[in-house]
């Protein structure tokens, strides 16, 4: 049916937001036009990127 079905998105993964908190999320999700979920999204995998960056950097600068 897909071409890889490990890449269909049906994990899911539940945050708890404060009131403060998740106004701050939603007024960002309406100012970029996106979903707050696609906003998340879009966030936890550019600070994942930056963090496995910084480890190879500290690594390569190691060895």
């Amino acid at each position: 049916m897909y071409p890889d079905p490990k890449r269909v998105r049906d994990n899911r993964v539940v945050l708890r937001f404060n009131d403060y908190e998740f106004d701050l999320i939603t007024a960002l999700a309406n100012y970029q036009g996106e979903q707050p979920a696609t906003l998340l999204r879009q966030i936890i995998f550019r600070e994942a990127e930056q963090v496995l960056a910084l480890g190879t950097t500290v690594e390569t600068q190691s060895a």
